[in-house]
């Protein structure tokens, strides 16, 4: 959709070239606007628009400006320019990188501005005021459009909120000139990257159980035990996902001098991961134990120590990170004793000169901070550890993400947002804005444990063999979208997330 009328979206520059100077044989208007969802009211007001001039110029708001409401906009810039475009009384469409459309005013200098009759009060508000005298500057004029409804966007999008997962990524893929084909072939190069995961291993246990219901004797429910499940998870997991989709994965950890050190070591040697399983005897290797009845958790019992590992234990992880030979390092945080924020510079000074760096905590209920892994090229927290690492529990989720990715220092800010998908930061380019945000491509949710797991994995990994971030974030997507489609924290592998990729360009032939 976007190609397909491409030539109708102009830079501000671009328009003033072909509409030339003033006074001009065929006029100009110009509308400007979020058009985040295009309703009724915004088609009445651009064809009246239309009727005072002969060329009518569509301005968006860029991504970069929109603050109204947690998550918007809700339609990334180049999808929304395209949907204007696509209306055959606009004649060009131009996405504004400024706040407000006074610049644009003065660069392209339209015969006339039109604004809904809403803002035509007395005294003006403020802003219109500015556009006024911006149009006076040069002799242009303020038109009031006619409305009988003033429609909202946002009340729309609340009420109604709209799938367009499918063209949102296509829209991506068009603006950044990426193609399925590329995406597939990363997918296929993985097994090239080698990489090094170091992080706290977790074993999680799932006790099944029947419910007997309240107990006699006092205020809590009885169960009857039935079976047990038992995986490796935590950082384990990250790299059984790293070696399960093809790469060479070696893995630093602690583990106590325990019967579950042995689980542990015989589970990831039997799935290819090379460990170096550092002995700490003085704490318990990490268990979380959950008991589930009729499909509801009644509790969750953990066996874990987190005090941070001793300076011999130090410095044999940062021996194991000096002497890796990866491309990449991922850090894997969850606050159990090999991450605090006196470890964590230590560690992250070892990692030789030119590999990918890439860092997650997930510090959950724990003390631990995002902001402590300080110039990586990855860091991918969640809206909750995000908010937790800044302090802050208001700002909208896209200027505390730009917040957090500048303090951050990072080179890339994958923000994970549940059901929502992701957003992506990064440093200025090409584009008039330095984010974008790919839905959630979860089909069937059954269960989210481990999608941050299988995201930073192939989020990582995808970075470091083609070097684009919008490839990484895609991928990374669809991998936690499997994780998500089935039960446990299993590895994710390639045959799957393909299948996910041919779904979605089938989806994307017929759309």
């Amino acid at each position: 959709m976007y190609e397909k009328f491409a030539h109708k979206i102009k830079t501000r520059e671009e328009l003033a070239a072909l509409l030339g100077p003033r006074p001009r044989k065929r006029t100009a208007i110009m509308c400007h606007g979020t058009f985040d969802i295009v309703h009724p009211g915004h088609l009445r007001h651009l064809m009246y628009a239309k009727e005072k001039a002969d060329v009518l110029i569509a301005s968006v708001t860029a991504d970069a400006h929109i603050t109204k409401g947690a998550y918007r906009p809700y339609v990334p810039q180049e999808l929304r320019a395209a949907n204007l475009a696509a209306l055959e009384f606009v004649d060009y469409v131009v996405i504004d990188p400024n706040e407000t459309p006074i610049e644009s005013i003065g660069i392209v200098q339209p015969d006339f501005f039109a604004k809904g009759f809403e803002y035509q009060t007395s005294p003006l508000p403020p802003k219109t005021q500015e556009e006024v005298g911006a149009l006076e500057a040069y002799g242009g004029e303020m038109v009031f459009t006619p409305g009988d409804v003033v429609y909202s966007s946002s009340t729309i999008i609340t009420q109604h909120e709209p799938r367009l997962t499918v063209d949102k990524l296509i829209t991506l893929l068009q603006s950044e000139g990426v193609s399925f084909d590329q995406l597939r072939a990363t997918l296929h190069d993985l097994g090239r990257v080698r990489a090094h995961v170091v992080g706290d291993t977790i074993v999680d246990r799932y006790s099944y159980c029947s419910l007997l219901g309240q107990s006699a004797k006092s205020p809590s429910f009885s169960l009857r035990f039935e079976h047990a499940d038992t995986f490796v998870g935590g950082a384990a997991v990250v790299a059984k996902h790293v070696r399960s989709v093809g790469a060479q994965v070696s893995f630093t950890t602690i583990l106590g001098d325990d019967e579950l050190r042995a689980f542990v070591v015989d589970d990831l040697a039997a799935t290819g991961v090379a460990t170096r399983a550092l002995v700490d005897a003085s704490r318990p290797t990490t268990l979380k134990e959950r008991f589930i009845a009729d499909h509801h958790r009644m509790l969750q019992v953990d066996r874990v120590d987190n005090r941070i590992v001793s300076d011999r234990l130090r410095r044999e992880i940062v021996d194991a990170i000096q002497g890796d030979p990866a491309d990449v390092v991922i850090f894997s945080d969850f606050r159990h004793g090999i991450f605090h924020r006196s470890t964590i510079e230590q560690y992250a000074a070892a990692v030789r000169p030119g590999v990918l760096r890439a860092a997650d905590s997930q510090v959950s209920n724990r003390w631990g901070n995002i902001l402590d892994f300080q110039g990586f090229d990855l860091v991918t927290p969640n809206e909750r550890e995000a908010r937790f690492g800044l302090g802050d529990q208001d700002s909208g989720v896209r200027p505390m993400a730009q917040t957090l990715f500048q303090r951050a220092g990072c080179r890339y800010l994958i923000l994970k947002l549940g059901e929502r998908g992701i957003l992506t930061y990064r440093s200025p380019g090409r584009m008039p804005r330095e984010f974008f945000v790919v839905d959630s491509f979860v089909g069937n949710l059954v269960d989210p444990i481990g999608a941050g797991d299988a995201l930073l994995a192939m989020a990582t990994l995808a970075l470091a063999q083609s070097g684009s971030i919008v490839i990484a974030s895609i991928l990374g997507s669809l991998a936690a979208a499997v994780a998500c489609e089935r039960p446990g924290n299993v590895p994710v592998v390639i045959a799957e997330v393909e299948d996910k990729l041919d779904a979605l360009k089938r989806a994307a032939a017929g759309a």
